[in-house]
């Protein structure tokens, strides 16, 4: 049977081609600032969101924003404080995250393993028309938020004390990262999973740096290669019967292999043309 002629499969890969153009474009930000793991803190704590929309009744998806944005926010202020006891309670943060998550969850009446395995790993029949609203609504708003600050949160990630000298207003991009970071986890939670959506901000990114130089470019690709791990992923766990979010790490992962290899031969082949 042809997935595309499913509604559940016309949904996931709408969602998954959301989520592979908006996680890149945030996670660029955050590789440059060499806070790659973020978003699996985030996520973590992502998780305890999802639970109280589950034991109140209400759209997890909403919750997660919330507790997620919040995290984010207090992670972003730990780590601005520069002492090594931050590294401290921003583990005791992750791990409280996943723990009042599974707590909640064993509390509300609709918590089940399965569902929280939907949102740990993503499922594809766990999208549901409302999801597809709320992460056309996020994605689009992370979007708009990168076209309109991308430049002056570069100019932070890439030298924060120049960017004070210049006048920007580094700690409100620093936050404004922050709850981007919070928004895209809980974005790509149903797709992806809060377990894995930290690979689909982080590994583009990575895979682009391999084959380009500059910033526009490395955005532009991250942002193809993220929409080809997504769709391509989706696709896969259909024929396998496997949870998205680890099919799309897997693509991914493999790009990011592929890339290496191609980019080591092309500087061998350079460093050739240069001897000769």
């Amino acid at each position: 049977m042809n997935p595309l002629t499913l509604d559940f499969m016309q949904r996931a890969l709408l969602a998954a081609l959301l989520v592979g153009l908006a996680a890149p474009a945030v996670g660029v930000f955050l590789v440059q600032r060499r806070l790659a793991l973020m978003g699996d803190g985030i996520g973590h704590i992502a998780l305890t969101g999802v639970a109280l929309g589950f034991l109140l009744g209400t759209a997890p998806v909403l919750t997660a924003v919330v507790v997620a944005t919040i995290g984010a926010v207090v992670i972003e202020l730990v780590r601005q404080q520069g002492r090594t006891s931050g590294d401290v309670a921003l583990a005791l943060m992750f791990y409280g995250g996943i723990a009042g998550g599974v707590l909640l969850i064993g509390l509300s009446d609709e918590g089940t393993n399965a569902n929280l395995l939907s949102y740990l790993f993503g499922s594809l029949t766990s999208v549901s028309p409302q999801d597809v609203v709320v992460i056309s609504a996020l994605s689009a708003a992370l979007l708009l938020t990168v076209l309109a600050v991308g430049r002056e949160m570069f100019a932070v990630c890439h030298d924060e004390e120049y960017a004070k000298v210049a006048g920007l207003p580094v700690r409100t991009l620093n936050l404004l990262l922050a709850v981007m970071a919070a928004v895209t986890v809980t974005v790509a939670m149903r797709v992806v999973g809060l377990l894995l959506v930290s690979a689909l901000m982080v590994v583009p990114v990575a895979t682009a740096q391999q084959l380009v130089r500059g910033f526009r470019a490395t955005v532009l690709l991250s942002l193809g290669l993220g929409v080809v791990a997504s769709t391509s992923g989706v696709l896969g766990s259909y024929y396998a019967d496997t949870a998205p979010g680890a099919m799309i790490v897997v693509v991914a992962l493999g790009g990011f292999l592929l890339s290496t290899l191609v980019g080591l031969l092309l500087r061998r082949r350079l460093v050739a043309e240069v001897v000769r």
